[in-house]
């Protein structure tokens, strides 16, 4: 029975550690060189809404990694939802593929690909959640902390869909999980009460990122305008200017604090050059293990395929 990954919440929390636990090897066995193909003659259909660097690059790398082999999608080839409906689209790339990775800008269109699709579905981003970038986030996080549990993130912006899939971690595993956003720009309630209801972790939202980050173990944040929000850009810099991750955050946090960002960064807005190239970040290790986790998902979902 094929099994699709587009919100954390899809798996348990043994399936997110062994998820962990695989890409940790799966970089291990890359660091040390060593050919492992098990995805060999299998095809992944990367269909593509929003442009992307990281989330492209890192699964085409991971499939040729694996052995297997990326056809690239974009809206012109496409047109999801307008030439062509999710459904029919999700019909004809089973039959000539072995999974979809999808990164879109409306969640139900994911929902209705894996609904009708007889391959695994994997989101690549949709601008309801981000699945895959907060289980690297944990990878990556194990490997700073020694742990991917019990520990206090504290996330300065907007309440946007990397706040959703945080959230949805939440649910799964223990933590402490504050917020610091404005006024107005709090995550979707429905997700915020889902995970409140599991009882895994404490979670706060705060209007003061001062009083978010104390005592926390990693400060994340992100853009302050997500794609399809560039009109609001101008509003958006004037509500968030009070939400940058700066030298002065940091002084709040502690001096063994780490800072993450799921990029791209626009400096300057939500994070200084100072804070994002200087010793607490931990951004480019984050970026990295996008590929790495990746990996481990495409495993588990497409060897049997």
């Amino acid at each position: 029975m094929k099994k699709d990954f587009l919100a954390i919440t899809d798996w348990t929390t043994e399936e997110i550690q062994q998820t962990i636990e695989l890409a940790k090897s799966l970089k291990a066995r890359l660091r040390n060189r060593e050919t492992f193909h098990p995805l060999q003659g299998k095809t992944l259909a990367m269909l593509f809404q929003k442009p992307s660097a990281r989330t492209r690059v890192s699964f085409e790398t991971a499939m040729y990694q694996l052995g297997g082999y990326t056809i690239f999608l974009s809206p012109i080839e496409v047109g999801l939802g307008k030439r062509e409906s999710p459904a029919d689209v999700a019909r004809v790339l089973s039959r000539y593929n072995d999974g979809i990775v999808a990164r879109l800008f409306e969640h139900h269109f994911i929902v209705e690909l894996a609904e009708f699709a007889s391959v695994p579905v994997i989101n690549g981003l949709t601008d309801f959640n981000h699945p895959c970038q907060v289980l690297s986030d944990l990878m990556t996080i194990e490997e700073h902390l020694g742990r991917f549990q019990d520990f206090k993130i504290a996330y300065i912006g907007d309440g946007n869909n990397m706040v959703h899939s945080w959230l949805n971690a939440a649910s799964r595993l223990s933590m402490t999980f504050h917020m610091a956003v404005p006024e107005g720009y709090d995550p979707d309630n429905d997700v915020l009460q889902l995970a409140q209801d599991a009882g895994k972790s404490e979670i706060q939202i705060f209007r003061d990122p001062k009083k978010a980050v104390e005592h926390a173990d990693i400060i994340y944040t992100d853009v302050w305008a997500s794609m399809g929000q560039e009109k609001e850009a101008e509003k958006r810099k004037k509500v968030f200017k009070n939400y940058q991750v700066n030298d002065e955050i940091l002084k709040h946090a502690g001096s063994q604090v780490k800072v993450m960002h799921c990029l791209p960064a626009h400096r300057g807005d939500e994070i200084t050059d100072h804070v994002m190239d200087g010793p607490h970040s931990i951004v480019f290790d984050e970026a990295e293990n996008r590929m790495h986790l990746q990996k481990a998902i495409l495993f588990r979902l497409m060897q049997d395929q």
